[in-house]
């Protein structure tokens, strides 16, 4: 039995049988750590099972890749853990044969999984020890992967471009120190970081974003995925605290949440509504949560009877909500949130689904109450359609520590010429990682911009 037992731990461990195997896997760690070490991180680490993984990936720059990587390679073991048991456990042999069926579409799940994010991890390798992507055969055949971890690992002539430990030197190098100047009339916002707790590791969200806007402007935010835009809008309206001072008018939202829930109106993507409510009685429920308590019931009307000619919902008052179109559930989505009379409004891709016309319909709208003297932020995955329609433009970045960093706040006609596009959509390519089809000029633009704000 106990030989049984060494064999199904080695082979967990190692991930193959055979003594073959063994001296392979025990090479590959060893160069491994080799490469851990090169990029200032402890050679301890390769010899863990699991943690070698993500480890590695911060080396090669792909974090976030490293942590499902490692998750992955986790249930790897879990499940040959499981297929087994037989061997120790009597019972487990008597379990239906669908079982062990449900199991190895599981495991075939995840080997995919563990498969395509190696793929990525090894990529990153690949370019920061600046080799030909040739070198991925031997990374990805498990005969010869001991071959590029022991030569990167030990060999002199193969040196990474960057050090962990560099690599954050040369992001604090790219921060603004500054802050930007209060407005009594406006939105300041003066983010440090935002920070949150990610497999076992403190990670910095964002970090060093400085802006003023001007009541009365209309923002399009913009950023890759992974850049930190809902993250940002949810530290802006204080739904998620970052280290961090927003004021609004000259009103800290942090320090008087409470008071300030009312001043700021957030639509989010996915319609909270129900459909069986007519259109009437939703904005009804909607003045009697979101107006202060004080308020009489008959003003309370008069507030939805306005806010729905504004929004041309008055027509439709008494259809129910799954009956409107497309067009008339945003237009209502957004009356919603409009019903407090917000001084800053926050849409989040409120023209989702709708078509090129009923979009331009929307953000005129939308325009409008900007015009009205508010601060109108939106997110949108098709700006230039109605770019002509917005005063400023901020450009989220992820940079190489994939952090969210402040590549732009300004003028839509001082943006094209900074990154040197014309349409929106090749402002946020030129941001986007490599990986992610972009141009991976992520850095480049966050440095540009640190030095634009410090003059």
């Amino acid at each position: 039995m106990w030989k049984v037992c060494v064999k199904v731990l080695l082979n967990l461990y190692f991930g193959t049988e055979g003594r073959l195997y063994i001296l392979t896997g025990l090479l590959c760690m060893i160069g491994i750590s080799g490469i851990l070490r090169k990029s200032g991180l402890k050679g301890f680490w390769a010899f863990i099972p699991c943690a070698s993984e993500y480890q590695l990936a911060r080396c090669a720059g792909r974090e976030p890749e490293g942590r499902t990587l490692s998750i992955g390679v986790f249930l790897q073991r879990l499940l040959a853990i499981f297929q087994y048991l037989p061997f120790f456990i009597r019972g487990v042999s008597k379990l239906p044969p669908v079982v062990y069926d449900i199991v190895q579409i599981i495991s075939i799940c995840v080997n995919l999984v563990v498969f395509i994010y190696a793929i990525r991890v090894y990529s990153g390798l690949i370019e920061v020890y600046r080799v030909k992507k040739r070198w991925m055969w031997l990374w990805i055949l498990p005969a010869l992967e001991m071959i590029p971890t022991l030569l990167w690992g030990f060999s002199k002539k193969y040196q990474p471009a960057w050090k962990v430990e560099d690599l954050k030197a040369e992001m604090e190098r790219m921060a603004f120190h500054g802050s930007a100047a209060v407005m009594d009339d406006g939105l300041t916002v003066n983010l440090k970081k935002r920070t949150a707790t990610e497999f076992f590791q403190k990670k910095t969200l964002l970090r060093d974003i400085h802006m003023a806007i001007p009541q009365g402007h209309m923002v399009l935010l913009l950023g890759g995925s992974g850049a930190g835009k809902t993250t940002f809008l949810n530290a802006v309206n204080g739904y998620e605290k970052a280290d961090a001072e927003i004021l609004l008018n000259g009103t800290n939202m942090y320090t008087n949440y409470k008071k300030m829930q009312h001043e700021v109106g957030f639509v989010p993507q996915q319609e909270m509504m129900r459909g069986k409510d007519r259109v009437l009685n939703t904005l009804l429920d909607a003045a009697a949560l979101r107006l202060p308590k004080d308020v009489p019931a008959e003003q309370r009307r008069k507030r939805v009877d306005e806010v729905m000619e504004i929004f041309g919902l008055t027509p439709v008052k008494n259809n129910l909500v799954e009956k409107l179109s497309g067009g008339q559930k945003k237009r209502l989505s957004i009356a919603i949130e409009f019903i407090s009379n917000p001084s800053l409004f926050i849409l989040d891709e409120p023209d989702s689904g709708l078509d090129g016309v009923m979009a331009r319909e929307l953000f005129e709208q939308l325009r409008t109450i900007a015009d009205s003297g508010r601060i109108v932020m939106v997110i949108t995955h098709t700006p230039d359609r109605v770019i002509d329609l917005f005063d400023d433009v901020i450009v989220l970045a992820k940079d190489s520590a994939r952090t969210g960093r402040l590549a732009w706040y300004g003028s839509i006609a001082e943006a094209r010429k900074f990154f040197g596009r014309e349409k929106m959509e090749e402002i946020v390519k030129s941001v986007n990682q490599k990986e992610e089809g972009g141009d991976g000029l992520a850095d480049e633009f966050v440095m540009k911009y640190a030095e634009v704000q410090h003059g």
